[in-house]
């Protein structure tokens, strides 16, 4: 018998997502407190891209610019109900839930009132838990629910960060892209200790990646450094394409579906998906 030790092989990429699969329905809020860091972009279409593998996906828009919900092609104004609703009127969420032109993919879209919902919401009863309540009453419907926070870190952001069982966090490949990362991470450690026990930082995406500087690059590396595992693999571009998607009320896989931006988010979304598993 040799006495020579026993070599171990370091677990892959897919032996690691295997140990940290995590069960359906997730929810998981997509949020950075700087804004135009691609973060609806990302909501939008990572939740296309997991309709189109089969997915029932459901994106609320908690954002009061309601970005996420016209760039989806959905019309905030004269809407009968919406989120402000669910969040002071205690309206049942599945009344004020549009269907997309995705197949599988469903959005409760914002309005101009819940700009408002940060002050309402100060002298309500469990302000903290409206979200997080209205989610649970049809998490069942739904494998996932990707909850477009604000660019912000009040009221509206701790009710999305709340009700989530994970965070994804967009980060831009540019100069600055670390800048307020820290207070987001402290915000969400806060409300891990004092709301949400579950709540875990399980996803970077670095986006809007320009492969012509070398600064864009050095940005990834600095992310992966700090970051690890929680850093997905794939890279999404700056593009037009993907700049252009929104404005004609279209995720980018149904705007251009052949595009490096299409591309990327299918990516994406595999990524994410590959560590779940489903119960039952």
């Amino acid at each position: 018998m040799s006495d020579e030790p026993e070599r171990t092989v370091p677990p892959s990429a897919d032996d690691r997502a295997s140990t940290l699969r995590r069960p359906l329905p997730r929810v998981i809020a997509v949020a950075n407190q700087k804004g135009g860091v691609g973060k609806t972009t990302t909501a939008i279409n990572l939740g296309a891209c997991l309709a189109e593998l089969g997915c029932r996906t459901l994106i609320v828009d908690l954002d009061p610019q309601g970005n996420a919900s016209t760039g989806l092609g959905i019309e905030t104004r004269g809407l009968a109900t919406s989120m402000y609703h669910v969040l002071l009127h205690d309206v049942p969420l599945e009344d004020c839930v549009e269907p997309t032109a995705v197949r599988g993919l469903f959005l409760a879209p914002a309005s101009l009132d819940l700009a408002g919902a940060e002050i309402e919401l100060v002298p309500l009863f469990s302000r903290e838990h409206r979200l997080r309540k209205a989610i649970e009453a049809v998490l069942d419907d739904y494998d996932y629910v990707l909850i477009d926070c604000p660019p912000s870190l009040g009221l509206l952001t701790v009710n999305g960060l709340n009700a989530a069982h994970e965070v994804l966090v967009p980060i831009q490949c540019e100069y600055y892209a670390l800048e307020g990362l820290g207070q987001l991470l402290r915000n969400v450690d806060l409300v891990q200790r004092n709301l949400n026990p579950r709540l875990e930082l399980s996803t970077i995406v670095c986006v809007m990646y320009d492969a012509r500087t070398k600064l864009a690059e050095q940005v990834v590396d600095e992310v992966r450094n700090h970051f690890g595992d929680t850093v997905c693999r794939t890279v999404v571009p700056r593009t037009v394409r993907l700049s252009e998607a929104p404005s004609y009320g279209q995720p980018i896989i149904t705007f251009d579906p052949m595009s490096r931006g299409a591309s990327a988010y299918r990516a994406v979304a595999q990524e994410v998906h590959h560590g779940s598993t489903r119960i039952g």
